[in-house]
């Protein structure tokens, strides 16, 4: 057994570091074995040595993004120490410079995982990209936040959110309202994704003004759209027919982004999802980027990576039998 000190004198953050009810530290001591006491100004690490080692370079990489002002959350914490454990803790302070937006209350958003850059920096550098992966992975905000940003680099002209109202057809004829009313209810995670980045002024502005368009997909045909940022999203639901559409749409200047979850098809039975299939026809096309995001990936409630490692699990048991 051996003991390793770190000073935390100057340290600011102390609170932060051990977490409600000292809940940072003790998951640290169950992971890797050890104790972890603080006394006097210094946090004292206590075990064996290989492990103590380990855990002193997490702690001081959690004290380095503690005084960067970033937040230490579960998911960080834990993201952090697989990385390291995987040889990877030089990608940590990648994530922490990769700044795609800042929102209207001056909130940075930045990706959190090294799937989550891979693919911002696809859509940085191809005109057609696919974020496949499950929910709370990141795929439409972070999509949302790159098309804000080009948007107030004037390297577009429009933003245009779109999405498949699934039940388009007779059973929406059957709901109250205008055509838009109807449609409204599918596009609300669109609207509240642009009201917590640009702030509601701002994107009611911008929408008056023709500057940023959310409708349903169904608006996109006969259209060609130049110089715009426009993203699919919940893709999994379109047609084969749709997503050809869709993609026929592109103009000059313009960027696609198509997001969506392969394992949340909504589609009637016996209708087959355009996202599975495009995957297969678009493969080996120049300028055109899959970026396939998992449960590492996710960044909701630690809660969700269970839920999707056992739907997961379930499935390949199926598939076995």
């Amino acid at each position: 057994m051996v003991e390793k000190r770190i000073d935390i004198n100057e340290f600011h953050y102390t609170n932060e570091l051990f977490g409600n009810f000292d809940e940072n530290i003790k998951f640290i001591e169950g992971r890797f074995n050890v104790n972890i006491v603080s006394r006097q100004g210094e946090v004292v690490i206590i075990g064996e040595n290989e492990s103590v080692k380990k855990v002193e370079k997490i702690i001081l990489k959690f004290m380095k993004l503690l005084e960067a002002k970033e937040n230490l959350d579960e998911q960080k914490i834990k993201y952090t120490i697989e990385l390291f454990e995987k040889g990877n803790e030089n990608k940590i302070d990648e994530l922490v410079e990769d700044v795609v937006c800042i929102t209207s209350k001056g909130k940075k958003i930045k990706p959190k995982t090294i799937g989550q850059k891979k693919y911002t920096e696809a859509i940085k550098e191809n005109d057609v990209v696919f974020g496949i992966g499950p929910a709370g992975t990141g795929k439409t905000y972070l999509a949302m936040a790159m098309a804000v940003n080009a948007f107030k680099n004037k390297e577009v002209n429009k933003i245009i959110l779109t999405r498949p109202a699934v039940e388009a057809g007779e059973s929406l004829g059957f709901l109250p309202g205008d055509l838009q009313e109807k449609v409204d209810p599918y596009l609300r995670p669109l609207y509240d994704a642009l009201y917590d980045i640009l702030g509601g002024d701002t994107f009611l502005k911008y929408k008056e003004r023709g500057m940023i368009e959310v409708a349903p997909l169904a608006y996109m045909r006969g259209r060609t759209l130049d110089n715009s940022f426009i993203i699919l999203d919940e893709a999994q639901n379109t047609t084969k027919e749709q997503m050809k559409m869709f993609l026929t749409r592109l103009g000059f200047g313009s960027k696609a982004v198509v997001t969506g979850d392969i394992t949340q098809i909504d589609l009637p039975r016996g209708k087959a999802s355009g996202l599975n299939q495009v995957v297969k026809i678009l493969k080996d096309v120049k300028g055109v980027s899959f970026q396939f995001l998992g449960e590492a990936d996710v960044v909701r409630h630690a809660l969700v990576q269970r839920i999707i490692r056992a739907y997961e699990k379930y499935e390949n048991t199926k598939e076995e039998i």
